[in-house]
Formats: C-alpha cells, sequence, structure tokens
C-alpha cells in the first residue's frame, strides 16, 4: 500500500524511534539494577503461566471499581490485540497485494477481532475520558495536604489526556482506515463495524479513498512511532511492567512477610532505606507499573480518615522522582534527594498500620506498604528516630519481652485457678498454645484467654502453654522498624520452640500467627499454626466441641482482623463458627479480605495516631453500627482493645466481644 518514498520514511522514523526507545529502556534497566537484591526465577514455568491468565483476566482490576474494570478491561485487551494488528498491518503496507491469511478461517479470524476490538475499545475509551475528565471523581486525586511531586498535580492528568488522544486516534484511524480500505474493495462480513461505517463512503472515488488510506495509515501506525519514546516516561508503561511484576515479584508465605536484615555482616552499614536506590528492585518496578488509579489511597484506613498518608502517592513521587534523575541512578550515581524528602513525610511514614490493604488491592500488584516498613527500619536503625510513645513498648520487649513491660514470671497469672498446664509438664500435648503478650498482660484480652481453655477443656483437648518462657512474638517491634529488636526475639522464640517441637500451635492473636507461620521460617521455625477460631470450627466438626442447639437469636457483626482475613486468608472459620453459636451475621461495608483496619497494627497500639479527621477505630465502630449490630466479634486482641476504647466513648456502646467468648456461652460441657 506504501509508496517507495512513504516505506523509506516509515523505515527511517522507526529506526529513529526505537533508537530513543532503546535509550530510555537501557536507562530504565539500569536504574532498576541499582535496586537491592535479585530477581527469583525459580518456577519460572509456573510463574509465566500464573502471570499470563493474570494478565490476559486483568482478574485483579475487578475486586473494586466494577464498571470501571470492565472499561479498562476492554481498553486492555483490544491494546494487547492490536500489538498483533500492528504488525501484520505493517507488513501488508510493505508488501503490495499481501493480505494476511487471505481466504483462510485464521485469517478471518483475525479480521473479526480487530473489528471487534477496535470499537470495543472506542467504547472503553469515551467511558474512560468522560470519568476522568469531565465527572472528575475525588477518588482520582490526592488531597492537598498529602506530600506529592509538584509536577504530578497536572501532570497525571495531563499524561493521562495524552494517552487518552494517542489510543483513540491510533484505534480510532486503523478502524476507520479499515473502512476506507472496505468502501474501495466492498464489504466484508467478518468485519461488521467497519463495513457499516464503509457505507458512509459510498460516493467517493477510488482516488479520494486510496488518499484517505494512507492519512490513515499514517495516523495508526506513525503515531506509534511517535509516542513510543514518550511511552516510557508515561504513566501507561504499566501495560508492560505489570506482566514483570507478575512474573518476578518474590513469592513470599504471606503478603506483609519481611526479609530478613543481616545483621552478622559487620561490613553492612545501611539497613532499611533512606533514599530510592536502597528499595529493593521491586520496589522499583513498582514505581514503573504504577497505574496511577489510587485504589490503594482509597483502600487505606489512613488516608480514609484524613491522614497525610497515601500509597498512591508514594508511588508516583517514585515514579516522577525516576523520570527525573532515572540517568543519575543509571549511572551509579546517588539519588539528590531522600526518600522523606520526595517520596514521603515523617508524619506519613508512621501513620501506616501495615494493614496490608494497599498491597491487597493494587490491581498491577505493587506493595507501598513493604516500603514504608523499609524507611521505618532506616529511622529506627540508623537514624535513631520514632515516635516517643514507641520507646516504652520497646523498652518492654527488650527487658520484660513484653510491650507491656510485665514480668516473665507474671505471664501465667491470667490462668490463676485454671487448669493450664506448661509445655514441660505435658510432653504429650497435642496442642501448643502460643498465648500471646496481650491475653497474658491486659486484663481485658485475658478474659478471652480464660473463655478459650474453658472451651479447650470442654472439649477434651490436650494443651499446653510456655509460661514464662514465651515471649513477644516480635511483630510490634518489626512493623515499628525496630528490626534488631525482632531479630533477637525471633531467635529466641524459635530456640524454645524447636526444643518443645509442637506438633501444632494455636495462637488468639493473628499477629503472633502471622509472626509464627510466615516470618520464623526465615530464622529455621517451621510450624503448623492455626488461628483459635479454625482450632474451634475442627472440633465442632469433628464432635469434639459440642455446642448447644440455638435458633439464630442476637444479631451480631464480625470484623476481620487485617493479619487474620487479609494477610492469612482465615475468613470463613470465625463466621461459620458464630453462626454453629447461634449468632445472626450482619456484615460491615468492608469484610472479609476488604475489612478496615482497627487501627493498631504496624505498631500503632504503642503510639498515638497521626493526626486526621477521626481514628481508625471510630470509622470502624462507625459500620459496625450502620449493620444494626449490638455485638461486635473479633478475632484479635489488639481489635478487641482498639474497638473496645472506641465503642466505650459513645453514648450507646457496642459490645466488643472475642469469637471464642461468644462461642463459650453455647458450650455443652463434657460428661463426667
Amino acid at each position: 500500500m506504501l509508496t517507495p518514498v512513504e516505506r523509506i520514511l516509515f523505515v527511517v522514523a522507526a529506526l529513529l524511534s526505537l533508537t530513543l526507545t532503546a535509550i530510555a529502556v537501557r536507562r530504565i534497566v539500569r536504574t532498576i539494577g541499582r535496586g537491592q537484591g535479585k530477581p527469583e526465577l525459580g518456577q519460572l514455568g509456573r510463574r509465566i503461566v500464573e502471570a499470563a491468565v493474570t494478565f490476559v483476566t486483568f482478574s485483579p482490576t475487578f475486586r473494586v471499581r466494577r464498571w470501571t474494570s470492565v472499561f479498562h478491561a476492554l481498553v486492555g485487551w483490544g491494546f494487547t490485540f492490536y500489538l498483533l494488528v500492528n504488525v501484520i498491518d505493517v507488513t501488508e503496507a510493505f508488501l503490495p497485494g499481501y493480505v494476511f491469511l487471505e481466504g483462510a478461517t485464521l485469517g478471518d479470524l483475525f479480521r473479526m477481532g480487530a473489528d471487534v476490538f477496535s470499537v470495543l475499545v472506542l467504547v472503553g475509551m469515551a467511558y474512560l475520558i468522560v470519568r476522568r475528565f469531565v465527572v472528575r471523581p475525588s477518588s482520582l486525586g490526592v488531597r492537598d495536604s498529602t506530600l506529592l511531586h509538584p509536577k504530578a498535580r497536572s501532570g497525571i492528568r495531563r499524561d493521562s489526556a495524552i494517552v487518552a488522544g494517542f489510543i483513540v486516534l491510533h484505534v480510532g484511524g486503523r478502524f476507520v482506515g479499515q473502512s476506507f480500505l472496505l468502501a474501495r474493495e466492498g464489504p466484508d462480513a467478518w468485519q461488521p463495524f467497519a463495513s457499516a461505517v464503509a457505507a458512509v463512503w459510498s460516493g467517493w472515488s477510488e482516488a479520494a479513498l486510496g488518499a484517505a488510506l494512507h492519512v490513515c495509515f499514517w495516523l495508526a501506525l506513525g503515531l506509534i512511532l511517535a509516542f513510543l519514546p514518550y511511552f516510557l516516561y508515561s504513566k501507561h508503561l504499566h501495560l508492560f511492567f505489570a506482566p514483570i511484576n507478575f512474573l518476578l515479584k518474590p513469592r513470599r508465605l504471606s503478603m506483609g512477610a519481611l526479609d530478613r536484615l543481616n545483621f552478622d555482616d559487620s561490613s553492612i552499614e545501611q539497613f532499611g532505606a533512606s533514599r530510592l536506590e536502597h528499595l529493593s528492585w521491586t520496589g522499583l518496578v513498582d514505581a514503573y507499573a504504577c497505574i496511577m488509579c489510587n485504589r490503594c489511597q482509597d483502600a487505606c484506613p489512613a488516608y480514609t480518615t484524613g491522614k497525610v498518608l497515601s500509597p498512591a502517592a508514594l508511588e508516583i513521587n517514585k515514579r516522577y522522582f525516576l523520570n527525573q534523575e532515572g540517568g543519575r541512578l543509571a549511572a551509579g550515581e546517588a539519588s539528590s534527594q531522600s526518600l522523606l524528602e520526595f517520596a514521603i513525610t515523617p508524619e506519613a511514614v508512621w501513620a501506616c498500620t501495615a494493614c496490608g490493604a494497599c498491597v491487597d488491592v493494587c490491581p498491577v500488584g505493587n506493595e507501598p506498604m513493604r516500603d514504608i516498613l523499609e524507611i521505618r527500619r532506616h529511622l529506627v536503625l540508623t537514624e535513631s528516630a520514632f515516635p516517643e510513645q514507641l520507646q516504652a513498648a520497646f523498652r518492654g520487649m527488650e527487658r520484660t519481652s513484653n510491650p507491656w513491660g510485665i514480668g516473665p514470671e507474671k505471664r501465667l497469672e491470667w490462668a490463676a485457678g485454671l487448669d493450664v498446664p506448661l509445655a514441660s509438664q505435658a510432653p504429650d500435648a497435642e496442642i501448643l498454645w502460643w498465648v500471646g503478650c496481650a491475653p497474658a498482660t491486659d486484663a481485658r484480652a485475658q478474659k478471652t484467654a480464660r473463655a478459650l481453655a474453658q472451651v479447650l477443656h470442654a472439649a477434651g483437648v490436650r494443651f499446653a502453654v510456655l509460661g514464662s518462657e514465651e515471649r513477644c512474638s516480635g511483630d510490634s517491634a518489626r512493623r515499628s522498624g525496630n528490626e534488631y529488636l525482632f531479630h533477637e526475639l525471633a531467635q529466641a522464640n524459635v530456640e524454645t520452640l524447636n526444643r518443645v517441637a509442637p506438633k501444632r500451635i494455636v495462637t488468639t492473636c493473628p499477629h503472633c500467627l502471622h509472626t509464627l507461620k510466615n516470618e520464623y521460617p526465615a530464622f529455621g521455625g517451621h510450624y503448623q499454626v492455626m488461628h483459635h477460631t479454625e482450632l474451634l470450627q475442627e472440633l465442632v466438626a469433628q464432635g469434639r466441641l459440642r455446642l448447644q442447639d440455638a435458633v439464630p437469636s442476637e444479631l451480631l457483626t464480625f470484623h476481620d482482623p487485617c493479619f487474620l482475613g487479609r494477610q492469612n486468608g482465615v475468613v470463613e472459620a470465625p463466621r461459620q463458627l458464630l453462626g454453629l453459636a447461634g449468632a445472626s451475621l450482619a456484615e460491615m461495608t468492608d469484610h472479609g479480605r476488604r475489612s478496615l483496619c482497627c487501627g493498631a497494627g504496624g505498631g500503632q497500639m504503642w503510639k498515638e495516631e497521626e493526626h486526621g479527621d477521626q481514628r481508625v477505630s471510630q470509622l470502624r465502630l462507625q459500620q459496625a453500627r450502620a449493620t444494626g449490630a449490638k455485638v461486635v466479634a473479633v478475632g484479635c486482641p489488639f481489635c478487641l482493645v482498639m474497638l473496645g476504647d472506641a465503642a466505650r466513648e459513645q453514648a450507646d456502646p457496642l459490645d466488643v466481644r472475642d469469637v471464642v467468648e461468644v462461642v463459650a456461652e453455647r458450650v455443652v460441657p463434657r460428661a463426667g
């Protein structure tokens, strides 16, 4: 189709475009290489299949914003198919008379796919353009109090406008060009939409149609050559980096499991991250993969309650800084500013509850929470800069092995009057109960511990506890940035547990469950750990724990702890258990994996909440009250404290109880 002169121009333009693109690609690769660690390529075949399925189905995007996700998927699927369309169009343009698989069914299906996807892309883009530039929902913005790169405030909209214009002109130009071709050569049943548009040009001359066809080719294909170098600096680079994220992201036991730091190597002077290049290489990939859709911001309990933290702003700031200083980083130089100067403020760093909502909801697999925790590590371990209120918790964990500062000799006082054997007295115990610091020391949480002990006895479970040998799991220390303190606690606990060699471990604290199950393996501790609601459900199913028959009575809502539901996937066990105990369950707006945090995680339990419109626990209580329930069941001692305190501030307080306390009221005592 192209004339000899056009072919030469196209080749020259393609070489120039590809050269500029290659330079940018080289810089990006070198920049990512400045990050810490190396890609893990184990089980590569399985990774490729999983990444391909995730990318093709767009499954992560459908978690929220369903209709927007549908239209985005139409654009994504169509644009992906257009990678093939563009290759074939260029081939046909350079080979006079060649038509891809002409007369073959496969060729007909290809042309039908190009026709249908062209329309779907244009429909999807129409929706997305109206949404971003006409409707302009607040979720697409970042509040003024949150640190955001100066160029991002207007740059994101400008970038979106440029990319939207490119997609519409590229796909639209190709679609209209095909209609000109069909107007000249006759309609094609395999291209119904282009054939319908071709009727509009039925009166045009052969010369006019030919000229229009050439214009559309350059509009569609020429735009690619002009756009390609810019594409690598735009947020729409996620089209390529999202699959890379799915393919190469390290496989972890849980989304919240952190990597162990090496304190044995005296040559290591940098712990955590103070500059962009101190983050892991995946943290840099995250910046390139970010869609800037703000879904993580919507899910963040800190941002939702008016605080300055926005995980979206963190990733956006990283990306704009990479565009600004990528050449410097690629050349091996240090970045000119620290993360706290351009990416996130100290106040925002300490507002994070480490709930994992931002990681869970991200459609491209980004992990802004991990960046924040790496920054905390640096602040605590290198700068000794952290909220003063954390000092008491750190001191308690250092001196008495628990953040409350209660001596180890008092760790079993909660069990006064109960038969609670020590592991040293019951070597044949089927369950080692990891009591945790809160039930052992906090007056309210002790009621949960006593209730569980009674229920376990009623089920005839042979259990034991560690008593004074049990130390804090270290979760609060680790997520507050005090990795060295966590390291010491973890090593000591693993040594104890490996000596005891428990068959199974049960705990009422999801933070302990998460730490023992997902983070102690890095220290040589491999255990079968379960939440008490899982154990109780199992006991009921086995017939060992009998509950009174009851018609569902009191209306109750269940608050999913972040470290139980979202980070460890335990969602159904507590609900089924409550149902068996005769409770009628009313779900909150945010529940299951999408549960709203209670506000205690990430060390927040031990410090004042950062300034905002309201406390996270207050918002969660509002959601609970909206269900009409009078009782809020929880499965975590931290949640019990936070929601209980928030409830007592209300004129008509809700009753906050642990699931096991609800179950204990329905237990049928063992005969004899």
